[in-house]
């Protein structure tokens, strides 16, 4: 990692990254962007944090040619995610950024209760949830909704089992159930 002067003395590493972390989670990101749009945006705070000027570099020296890639700064791609969402289609960025930018991009849908996750390790390992957690507050309340659990079981069959045929069912199953107008509280 990278440590500045005064946490070094401290005893804390400034940067939870490492080069060869973000050169995996990018790895990661542009294999999931050649499964889809071949479009990869990578978000940082570049311009005032040191620790993501590490970050775009190793992005811009991990990401090949055949990718397009965009970098955005995360005041302004929180903005673009709510201003025009369509713009995006693989994202790659911390994990503080991510969990920023995941709840923001729940109320695009209504409800964070809509977002499916995936945690994307080496190979074929991930953890799948929806964006909110399983949310344990109102277990047994009749309330929560299920759909970003089912899409999650989606993005496992995807990525993981690397069965789209099986993850295109489970979503086209989402969507029937949506336009037939099944609704829960949320």
């Amino acid at each position: 990692g990278i440590e500045g002067q005064g946490a070094k003395r401290r005893g804390f590493n400034t940067l939870s990254y490492t080069a060869l972390e973000i050169e995996r989670i990018t790895e990661v990101a542009v294999d999931a962007a050649r499964g889809r749009g071949g479009r990869l945006t990578s978000i940082d705070k570049a311009n005032v944090l040191e620790c993501s000027k590490v970050w775009r570099e190793t992005v811009l020296d991990t990401v090949p040619d055949d990718i397009e890639l965009n970098h955005l700064y995360v005041d302004n791609a929180a903005m673009q995610l709510i201003r025009e969402p369509a713009q995006f289609d693989v994202i790659v960025t911390s994990n503080m950024f991510g969990d920023i930018l995941s709840d923001a991009a729940s109320q695009i849908t209504g409800s964070i209760g809509l977002l499916p996750s995936a945690s994307l390790g080496e190979g074929s390992l991930g953890m799948y949830e929806p964006v909110h957690g399983s949310a344990p507050d109102i277990a047994g309340e009749q309330k929560a909704n299920p759909l970003a659990t089912i899409l999650s079981l989606a993005m496992m069959f995807r990525y993981s089992f690397e069965e789209p045929e099986w993850a295109d069912k489970i979503e086209k199953a989402v969507e029937n159930v949506v336009d037939r107008g099944c609704r829960t509280a949320d």
